[in-house]
C-alpha cells in the first residue's frame, strides 16, 4: 500500500470502519494526537464514508479549530478528556456500532467466543452509568475516569470507545470489538454462548496485545478503500 500521511490515515480509517458497522449517520469521532498539544479530528456534518483528507481539522485540547473549514463534532469532549487525562492515548475512535451499542445498552460486556473476536487485544471496560451526553465536558471526564486504563469501553446508553497507538491498532480493535459483540449476541439469541471454548491462555495473551501484531489486516483495508475510491487520497 502507499505511504499515508496522518490526515490520509484518519480518512482511510473512517472509511474502513464505516464498512465494518461503525456508521451511525453523522455520529462518530476519530482523533490522533500530533505531539504538540493539538489533534487531527474528523469534522461535524460529514459522514465517515464521504470524508476526504482536506476535510480533516486540526484542533487544540479545548476543541478550538486551528486549521480547517468545518465545525468540530459536538461529542469531541470525550476525546479531549481522553487525550488530557491519559498520556498513552494517541489514536481514539468513538461511534455507535449496532451490536456494541446493544451490549452497552443492557450494561454487559460480551464474552470472547472465537479467535477473531479476540484479535486486537486490550482490556474491555464497561462504563455502566449514563451521567449525561459526552458533549458535556464533566460527563466526558467521568466516562474517561470510569474507563480507567482500559483500551476499549462500552458506554452505557451510548456506544463504544477505542484507543490505541496507531491507525492499525484501533482499526483492528474496532473490528474485533464489533465482531465480539455481534457473535456473542447471536450466540445468546440461539440459547448458547454462556462460556468460551477458547483456552484461557489464548484469551489472556490476546488481552495483552497492543493491536499491532496482525500485519496485513490494516493494509488489506487500505487497499479495499483505494479500490473503491482511487482518488481518495487526493
Amino acid at each position: 500500500m502507499p505511504e499515508l500521511t496522518l490526515r490520509q490515515e484518519v480518512v482511510v480509517l473512517a472509511r474502513a470502519l464505516w464498512r465494518e458497522g461503525w456508521n451511525d449517520h453523522l455520529a462518530g469521532h476519530i482523533t490522533v494526537a500530533l505531539g504538540d498539544g493539538t489533534l487531527y479530528a474528523n469534522p461535524w456534518l460529514l459522514t465517515w464514508e464521504e470524508l476526504r483528507p482536506a476535510d480533516i481539522l486540526r484542533i487544540d485540547l479545548d476543541g478550538v479549530v486551528i486549521e480547517g473549514d468545518w465545525p468540530v463534532p459536538p461529542g469531541i469532549p470525550l476525546h479531549l478528556e481522553a487525550h488530557k487525562v491519559r498520556q498513552d492515548v494517541t489514536w481514539a475512535v468513538h461511534n455507535h456500532p449496532l451490536c456494541a451499542t446493544v451490549w452497552a445498552d443492557i450494561g454487559e460486556c460480551p464474552p470472547v467466543l472465537d479467535q477473531s473476536s479476540a484479535l486486537g487485544g486490550g482490556v474491555l471496560a464497561l462504563v455502566n452509568e449514563y451521567s449525561g451526553p459526552v458533549n458535556d465536558p464533566a460527563s466526558a471526564r467521568r466516562a474517561i475516569e470510569a474507563m480507567g486504563s482500559a483500551s476499549l469501553a462500552l458506554l452505557a446508553g451510548h456506544g463504544a470507545f477505542v484507543i490505541g497507538g496507531s491507525a492499525r491498532a484501533v482499526h483492528q480493535r474496532c473490528v474485533a470489538l464489533e465482531q465480539r459483540c455481534q457473535r456473542s449476541l447471536l450466540a445468546r439469541a440461539i440459547g448458547g454462548g454462556a462460556r468460551s471454548l477458547l483456552p484461557e491462555s489464548f484469551t489472556n495473551a490476546m488481552v495483552q496485545s497492543d493491536g499491532e501484531g496482525f500485519v496485513g489486516f490494516w493494509e488489506a483495508a487500505v487497499r479495499a478503500e483505494l479500490r473503491a475510491d482511487p482518488h481518495l487520497l487526493g
